[in-house]
């Protein structure tokens, strides 16, 4: 068969795409960088903030849509998903963004599954890399580079830390 392109930026979405990728970029893929870098703890509490209101905006938004702009997945669900897949891993332990964890948002989990589930997506994220590179990238905020081994539930460095965005994420009907 003849295998149809997949157009991540949809002429007739551009408005939409621009709109989501201002306050998801400001929000949350920068505003886990605002939390984990701050200088004080004002700033930290100000980042805090806009970061746990992008992702409550996240989560309304996909109660309605199956994706972030709408009926289609495009460029501004793949430039959300890779702050989202490191969320409860990377981001909730070391950058300080533990006020509630993906798993905790059922629309947001639902549609990382879903993302995850694509066998390109799910083939780029290697989370065993992506923990080790943040956990050792900055020796003053981790002297010793000792990479935790949760919030996932493993009880050990092999276990299937992934397992989670392999159940079914049940938004077809959305």
């Amino acid at each position: 068969g003849v295998k149809k392109e997949l157009d991540l930026s949809p002429v007739e979405l551009k408005k939409d795409m621009e709109e989501v990728n201002a306050w998801v970029y400001k929000g949350i893929n920068n505003g886990v960088y605002k939390c984990g870098f701050a200088k004080s703890q004002e700033a930290y509490s100000e980042a805090f903030g806009e970061l746990f209101e992008a992702l409550d905006k996240c989560e309304t938004i996909l109660a309605k849509n199956r994706y972030i702009c709408g009926k289609k997945l495009t460029m501004s669900d793949i430039r959300l998903f890779v702050t989202i897949i490191r969320f409860d891993e990377v981001y909730a332990v070391y950058f300080k963004t533990n006020g509630k964890l993906i798993r905790e948002y059922p629309n947001i989990l639902g549609w990382t599954r879903e993302l995850y589930q694509i066998p390109a997506i799910a083939k780029s994220v290697d989370m065993a890399q992506i923990k080790q590179h943040y956990y050792t990238s900055h020796p003053n905020y981790n002297l010793y580079g000792v990479v935790p081994l949760g919030p996932s539930g493993m009880k050990s460095s092999k276990g299937d830390v992934m397992a989670i965005f392999k159940k079914p994420h049940g938004r077809d009907t959305i």
